[in-house]
């Protein structure tokens, strides 16, 4: 459930949000909704949830909550699969992400003497961008490479002796083949590899890791919700740790809508308890996962 805390951050703008945006107007109207239901945190589950569709259905940027003046950037889903989401960006929202960020980077024990690779795409996809605001916040050095070109990568790898590599599972894979067919690993000073944006199995992973002699990190998120870093793995690798003072994450049965216990596997739907720009109140993933309770080994929630 979710907590009194949470509740009031979202809370505060929450019963404004039909009157700020037409997206929720329409959709809440649809839904014969109405948000001064929501008396309490016994109420939340009375809140409709959202899904892709309805995302699209804003194109292009229908789903914004403030005054346009406010609105500092956009970034797009890449629309493989219909009309792209667009995501519009205050700046506190991208002050938020830049902090979730850097906390990821702080949970696989990056620091600001790491010099940190940045492989991913930049422009209308959230993850280079996203890799390189936390980076910054961090204090560390970052090498935006951006994707392909891998002679330069290599080089460049080399050269600035990055400790850090952020990448798809894929192209740290093909790095990595490229390092050994050249025998250049004694010259690669990578420790770390915070990887993300496609499944990929322990097999991939214990590859990788053993290739470059690195510990790999997986790294969630979407451009829905930000962009990549709204949760991460820690080094005791038995799943990822999420933000829950930015978000709140529930798990419920794909099929019924109905929440399932703690521990249970089921479809991940998150709400954003401070975003600006785009606020989600419920948006369904369509991502399987489930909640572990409890502190994990590494001592956080």
């Amino acid at each position: 459930m979710i907590t009194q805390a949470q509740f009031e951050k979202l809370q505060h703008f929450f019963y404004q949000l039909p009157q700020n945006s037409d997206f929720y107007q329409m959709k809440y109207a649809q839904y014969g909704f109405d948000p001064n239901e929501v008396q309490g945190i016994e109420d939340f589950t009375k809140i409709p949830f959202l899904s892709k569709e309805d995302l699209r259905d804003a194109y292009p940027l229908k789903i914004t909550a403030v005054d346009e003046s406010q609105v500092v950037r956009i970034h797009s889903s890449s629309g493989t699969t219909g009309l792209p989401v667009i995501i519009p960006y205050t700046q506190d929202d991208v002050d938020t992400w830049a902090e979730m960020m850097c906390r990821c980077y702080q949970t696989a024990g990056i620091t600001n003497r790491d010099r940190i690779q940045i492989t991913p795409g930049y422009g209308l996809w959230t993850a280079g961008i996203g890799f390189q605001l936390g980076c910054e916040r961090l204090g560390a050095m970052a090498i935006p490479m951006g994707p392909g070109n891998t002679d330069k990568q290599l080089q460049m790898m080399q050269d600035l002796e990055a400790t850090v590599i952020t990448a798809t599972s894929s192209y740290c894979l093909l790095l990595a083949e490229e390092i050994s067919r050249r025998g250049i690993g004694d010259k690669i000073k990578l420790k770390k590899g915070v990887i993300g944006s496609e499944r990929w199995g322990e097999k991939m992973k214990d590859r990788i890791s053993e290739e470059l002699g690195i510990r790999l990190y997986d790294i969630y998120g979407l451009t829905e919700i930000y962009g990549p870093g709204i949760s991460i793995s820690c080094d005791e690798d038995c799943g990822l740790h999420y933000w829950n003072d930015y978000l709140y994450f529930e798990i419920i049965d794909p099929i019924t809508g109905e929440t399932v216990p703690d521990g249970e596997y089921g479809e991940l739907v998150i709400t954003t308890l401070t975003k600006q720009g785009a606020p989600l109140i419920r948006y369904r993933t369509r991502d399987i996962t489930r909640l572990l309770p409890g502190e994990c080994a590494c001592g956080s929630p």
